[in-house]
């Protein structure tokens, strides 16, 4: 529960931001660039990135919608969990497989992990922002 009134400072939002669109704009460049790849790799690529997405950022939500007592199942949060590993670990196997150098392999890992970690930023500022939006409103309206 966001207890102060203020927001995530607008330096850590454009961060998290540029973190997110840099870490995916040079996967799916790098991607759409691997001319030793076959197109059906590529897919593989890039659905492991947006399955990789949507488990971070759902289990951000769930671990902190859990923290702030709004109910998860517990289905739901370890099918979170049990997602985000599942995305990592499959994209570890498919780089630990693929006829790519290492510099290649490292590439697609870092900036992997770094849109996964940038999506969760983003998504806790989003979350952040409303909090003290909602909490300044209230404050505002208690106060008249």
């Amino acid at each position: 529960m966001n207890t102060g009134s203020t927001g995530p400072s607008n330096a850590f939002i454009a961060a998290s931001w540029i973190a997110l669109l840099t870490g995916l704009l040079f996967y799916i460049v790098g991607l759409w660039n691997a001319s030793a790849m076959n197109l059906s790799e590529k897919g593989y690529y890039f659905t492991l990135l947006m399955y990789g997405l949507f488990s971070a950022v759902s289990l951000q939500k769930t671990v902190r919608d859990r923290l702030e007592n709004i109910p998860v199942t517990n289905i739901y949060y370890g099918l979170s969990w049990f997602s985000t590993l599942l995305a990592i670990v499959l994209l570890t196997v498919g780089l630990w497989n693929a006829v790519l150098s290492l510099s290649e392999k490292g590439f697609y890992a870092m900036s992997f992990i770094l849109s996964l970690f940038a999506a969760i930023a983003v998504q806790k500022n989003t979350r952040d922002s409303m909090n003290a939006t909602e909490h300044t409103t209230a404050h505002t309206t208690n106060d008249h």
